[in-house]
């Protein structure tokens, strides 16, 4: 089977994380780094002190100490000590990188501290994410969820440079412990449809969401859903694709169909065994749905996943 458990873990397993941790910043005086448009995932967080972050097209922000942010798939950036100094390219900054920190100024007299990584995803799936998010989720000192992923940045932090055992491990860990945080705390607040990040809530939609991915493999009705979510069938269902982006069982047929996408490229279930695992009676009903949501039979789709393997090895 496939292993389905909730929607956050079916879909952090599907975008296959990759984080790169650091290195720290520690600054003083004035100073101005200028990073490339990159893709996917970065959060970051300041242990100490205070900083600007301006994103290309965006009102600067002001990053205040125990503050958290995460940048989806941003344009262009700079973090600065004032709005007017002058940036530099942050490759030739991070050259300079020793012991998993860069250094701007003394290092006796250190007034920032920031912690930051970089979260990839796989390619082919990554879009189940960066298209949820917006460039920017700021996450403030103060907030609900900002005493713990303050905690976070700063367990973090302490991993950083640190030649500990199992340090790398460590540092992985607990940047996608963040990302999960910094998801929760964006799907609490934002009024666009979230997809499946809004199973992050305690809501009725949430139930909903989370007895899906629960048991994939069951015939969900309508009828169903909306009672786990103590609506009636008319509220639950202008209710989930308000909240969602799409009717509850288009979502249901095209979270399978990801799923069942990402077994048949790593070739692990028949297609028969496919079909079952995602409720459907026979190979011809799960054939016509994977068609019309991926655009090939499985069996083309599996075969063109084989090839490129082979190209690539």
């Amino acid at each position: 089977m496939l292993g389905f458990r909730d929607p956050v873990a079916d879909a952090i397993g599907l975008l296959r994380p990759r984080t790169v941790v650091g290195p720290s910043l520690r600054a003083t005086g004035e100073w101005a780094i200028r990073f490339d448009t990159f893709l996917h995932v970065r959060i970051g967080g300041l242990v100490r002190g205070t900083c600007w972050l301006i994103l290309d097209g965006h009102e600067p922000v002001l990053l205040r100490e125990g503050d958290t942010f995460m940048l989806g798939n941003p344009p262009p950036y700079v973090l600065a000590s004032t709005l007017d100094a002058r940036p530099r390219p942050a490759e030739q900054v991070w050259a300079r990188a020793e012991d998993g920190f860069v250094r701007i100024g003394p290092e006796s007299e250190d007034d920032l501290y920031l912690c930051a990584g970089h979260i990839a995803f796989d390619d082919s799936n990554a879009a189940l994410l960066t298209d949820l998010l917006p460039p920017l989720v700021l996450v403030r000192a103060g907030d609900p969820h900002g005493a713990r992923l303050a905690q976070l940045i700063d367990l973090l932090a302490n991993e950083v440079g640190v030649a500990a055992a199992g340090g790398p491990l460590v540092q992985n860990h607990l940047a996608q412990i963040l990302l999960v945080h910094m998801l929760r705390a964006h799907a609490s607040r934002t009024a666009w449809p979230c997809g499946w990040l809004g199973a992050l809530n305690d809501d009725g939609i949430g139930a909903a969401l989370r007895a899906m991915h629960t048991d994939m493999a069951h015939p969900w009705t309508l009828k169903e859903l909306a009672e786990i979510s103590n609506m009636s069938r008319s509220a639950f269902a202008q209710a989930f694709k308000s909240h969602v982006g799409v009717p509850p069982l288009e979502y249901l047929i095209r979270w399978r169909m990801n799923l069942a996408c990402d077994a048949l490229a790593r070739d692990t279930l028949s297609i028969s065994e496919l079909a079952r695992a995602t409720g459907y009676q026979s190979e011809s009903a799960f054939s016509t749905a994977f068609r019309r949501v991926a655009g090939s039979s499985p069996a083309k789709f599996r075969a063109q996943a084989r090839r490129s393997v082979e190209i690539g090895s």
